[in-house]
């Protein structure tokens, strides 16, 4: 691969949408090309980097403030970038993009509550619903769709792997990634 372009593909979505499983889908394809790629997920990063943040909008605002900085960090050095947070809050997303400028391509998975709670292997929907888990996005809390993402994926419609296969086209159609070498 020639010199990397440093870019931040940052996911926005409801708990459950599909995040993190189509930025591992990516993050697969991306090595095989040979990207120096790095994920933020929203879990590891508050486990390492926000530890003891809550889920007050403050707490969350500040959180997604520290992802933006690492994003912003690593894409301005040629390293690519996906980030998979609820991030969700329109105006810190917009910080994010502001600070980034070019770099930063907003990726809206989009799935329902419904859908999400369905998904859901921790049982946090289940807990929100009923009042035990306080703050929780898209029940108790609020979340602002995107209004103008680059790209929004459905993952009510389609599959992990065709929505990895739709951010890998938008990423060679801008030339953020080389073309795959056919065999």
């Amino acid at each position: 691969m020639s010199e990397e372009k440093g870019f931040t593909l940052w996911f926005t979505g409801l708990s459950g949408a599909g995040k993190t499983t189509i930025s591992h889908i990516l993050e697969e394809q991306l090595r095989a090309r040979g990207s120096k790629l790095e994920i933020l997920d929203g879990d590891v990063v508050r486990e390492n980097l926000s530890k003891g943040l809550g889920f007050s909008k403050e707490d969350r605002d500040t959180n997604i403030r520290r992802i933006a900085f690492v994003a912003d960090l690593l894409s301005r050095n040629g390293t690519p970038v996906i980030t998979a947070a609820i991030s969700p809050y329109r105006s810190i997303r917009d910080e994010a993009r502001e600070m980034m400028g070019d770099r930063f391509i907003e990726v809206y998975i989009e799935a329902s509550v419904d859908a999400c709670a369905e998904r859901d292997v921790k049982g946090l929907y289940a807990k929100a619903f009923s009042g035990e888990i306080k703050e929780f996005t898209g029940v108790s809390d609020p979340y602002e769709e995107p209004l103008n993402a680059e790209v929004t994926i459905k993952t009510e419609e389609e599959e992990p792997a065709e929505s990895a296969a739709k951010l890998i086209a938008y990423l060679e159609e801008r030339d953020l990634i080389p073309a795959a070498v056919s065999s």
